[in-house]
């Protein structure tokens, strides 16, 4: 089992894979890449709140998502900024009440929500990500 705190080990992306057992992680970051044409960056973070290994996925220098690494499930963060923000409020009253509660608990910072939202599924969350990916793709 790797250790995604060692900063002197970068694990591949089959490597994470494996450390979070849940063939979703997969599936979702094969939609990712095919969707936008973009490949993963694995990068360490020193981050105090979340130190350690995550995947990164940019599209034209922009940041999609960003994926940490759980057992059995994993997190992502997508960033509503300014841009997204009205598309992104429009489309909420569609999505999970789940995600709904996780924008309305996100303090806005300089414009910007920070939305951690878990996957351990391929539900309806997992399709509500996709749709707030999209948006932070097209603005």
């Amino acid at each position: 089992m790797i250790d995604l705190k060692d900063r002197n080990y970068c694990p591949t992306l089959e490597e994470i894979g494996a450390y979070i057992q849940n063939s979703v992680f997969q599936d979702f970051c094969s939609e990712i890449k095919e969707t936008y044409k973009c490949s993963e960056k694995i990068e360490y973070s020193c981050c105090s709140m979340e130190p350690g290994w995550n995947v990164k996925f940019k599209k034209s220098g922009k940041s999609l998502c960003t994926i940490y690494p759980r057992e059995s499930f994993f997190t992502a963060m997508v960033v509503i900024g300014r841009k997204e923000k009205e598309s992104v409020e429009e489309l909420l009253p569609a999505c999970t009440s789940r995600l709904q509660e996780i924008y309305k608990e996100t303090k806005e910072g300089n414009g910007q929500r920070w939305l951690m939202i878990d996957l351990e599924d391929k539900d309806s969350m997992y399709h509500d990500v996709l749709r707030l990916i999209k948006i932070r793709s097209t603005r």
